[in-house]
């Protein structure tokens, strides 16, 4: 998982803004057209702001609403990139961003010479901490599989003779064959070697036979 690229030009990405004071959002618009962003206003319904965000949408949400953003499964932050829009400074309204996730803020209104260091900080800084946060849930999703793993090795090792070092060196091996993680290949090899079998089996990415020892 390589981290991810600065993005300096934003011709092709789509912005929603969120904000029941059209006027201080003027010229946004106007630097939003020069960028090359297609820009739409955002329709909020009992309440509620319901978006299907793909890679290039952000969301400029003025904090003075009290709107829910609804963008299913996942939270705003892991979605898109949230910019705010600060009329009052008031403490609960700044919270509501930052549970947004927002990564950049504007003032309002707003100054098209701001918009494109927004935009900068409040894009990339997204998709670095999008980065970050996938690196984690694929850290806890290998712990979590390491059970696996230990199966595996064990399978091997009652299987073969081997030595610990020796059956997690011959997996390690055939999950590189197999363009696998060593988890995952360890799940799928459980799979088709599990102990349970009495007859001899093939693992998978290789000719060799582990038959149970007795």
């Amino acid at each position: 998982m390589s981290e991810p690229r600065i993005i300096q030009n934003f011709i092709g990405y789509r912005a929603t803004i969120a904000t029941e004071q059209p006027g201080a959002v003027e010229q946004l618009q106007d630097m939003l057209t020069k960028l090359g962003i297609a820009f739409g206003m955002a329709e909020i319904g009992d309440g509620k702001l319901q978006m299907d965000p793909g890679d290039k949408d952000v969301l400029f949400i003025d904090s003075d609403l009290n709107v829910a953003v609804e963008t299913g499964a996942l939270e705003p932050s892991r979605c898109l990139p949230v910019i705010g829009i600060i009329g009052v400074e008031a403490p609960s309204r700044l919270r509501s961003l930052m549970q947004l996730g927002a990564t950049a803020t504007l003032r309002k209104p707003v100054h098209r010479a701001a918009v494109y260091s927004a935009l900068f900080v409040g894009i990339n800084e997204f998709r670095r901490r999008r980065y970050l946060a996938d690196r984690v849930d694929e850290h806890e999703r290998r712990r979590l599989m390491r059970k696996s793993l230990v199966q595996a090795v064990l399978i091997v090792m009652r299987r073969t003779g081997s030595d610990y070092a020796a059956a997690y060196d011959q997996l390690r091996r055939e999950s590189m064959r197999s363009r696998q993680s060593l988890e995952d290949f360890c799940e799928t090899f459980i799979q088709a070697n599990g102990p349970e079998l009495d007859e001899p089996q093939t693992p998978i990415g290789t000719n060799r036979t582990y038959a149970k020892k007795h």
